[in-house]
């Protein structure tokens, strides 16, 4: 019996499953076969779902959060289907800071340490003290601490070496008492009174001007992910783009902001059938409707083109793309 998926991913595209299963317990995931194809899901809002998808669909919908004071910070045991932005929020009404730069970031607990979710200066890895999956061979539950989960700029472990052989079950959080604002990025720079209700607060004003509500909106957030390329490349690149937005990466590399290149190409509000690159924020790609798959991919590839023809950078997607049986990575490779 085919599930209508097109609710259960923010970009909304019509599209269905095989089979959707939520899992609301453990052992009801450990009892899963996991026959292939599968898709684990959370809130569906760094998926995008191309077309009919031939498998199962396995939404995560497990909830709680255990608190432990240790001496010098509190430890977060946050069940995966938990929501992101509602864990933030609750963690700093308890007086427990430091999620704050993260705050209105959609999806949920159990999806954030996949591609390690980072805003304003700050990544998850900060504050993960270990991950626990079921290992989808033995069905046992596994933990991972911080240096296991090999985090790296949108990427972890659970991308790579455990991609479908894993399901996160529950993230473990630890928040240091001393609290220490992260202040690198933009508007926080302003603020008057710097405290982890303002950060938060500048935090969510921000995302709001510049981020469509996926709920009003059809869209799955940042598109793309913001190069990460050589120090020569970026002194070339500053010649002919001096106002180009960057920040150091390590000591041989800087990135650089996606959306900046994107608009300064003139690409805001160019449109292939109901897909759209937002006239707000450049990164973000937005789906008015009548429109599937093949019109998303033609509008991923033709921002890849124009930002290579005008930067020599290759433009990567952050979102997750679900073709019939398994996820796909569009690249300029695919057109060579």
């Amino acid at each position: 019996m085919a599930q209508s998926l097109q609710s259960f991913h923010t970009f909304s595209l019509a599209s269905q499953c095989s089979q959707l299963i939520e899992i609301t317990d453990l052992a009801q995931l450990q009892q899963l076969t996991f026959a292939s194809p599968f898709c684990i899901l959370g809130e569906g809002s760094n998926t995008v779902f191309l077309s009919t998808y031939q498998g199962t669909v396995i939404k995560m919908a497990t909830r709680g959060v255990n608190t432990t004071e240790r001496q010098d910070d509190y430890l977060l045991e946050v069940a995966a289907g938990e929501n992101w932005h509602q864990l933030v929020r609750d963690s700093l009404a308890q007086g427990m800071p430091g999620l704050e730069n993260l705050a209105l970031i959609p999806g949920t607990a159990g999806a954030a340490p996949v591609q390690n979710i980072g805003a304003y200066g700050v990544e998850l890895a900060k504050y993960i003290e270990y991950v626990e999956y079921l290992d989808i061979a033995t069905k046992q539950i596994k933990r991972l601490n911080k240096q296991q989960c090999l985090f790296g700029y949108r990427d972890s472990i659970f991308k790579q070496q455990l991609k479908n052989k894993a399901v996160i079950t529950t993230v473990a959080l630890a928040l240091p008492k001393q609290w220490q604002p992260e202040l690198s990025y933009g508007p926080l720079q302003q603020l008057d009174t710097v405290t982890p209700q303002s950060v938060f607060e500048q935090v969510v004003t921000t995302r709001n001007s510049k981020l469509p509500d996926p709920y009003v909106l059809a869209n799955a957030g940042s598109f793309f992910k913001n190069p990460i390329i050589t120090n020569q490349q970026l002194h070339t690149l500053l010649q002919a783009h001096p106002q180009l937005p960057h920040y150091v990466y390590d000591e041989q590399h800087h990135k650089v902001a996606a959306g900046w290149l994107i608009e300064q190409a003139g690409l805001k509000g160019h449109r292939i059938a109901g897909i759209e690159v937002h006239q707000q924020q450049a990164l973000v790609l937005v789906n008015h409707g009548n429109s599937n798959g093949d019109d998303l991919i033609a509008m991923i590839t033709y921002i890849q083109q124009q930002i290579w023809q005008r930067y020599q950078i290759e433009l990567h997607h952050e979102v997750r793309l679900m073709a019939v049986t398994d996820e796909c990575h569009i690249t300029l490779e695919d057109r060579a």
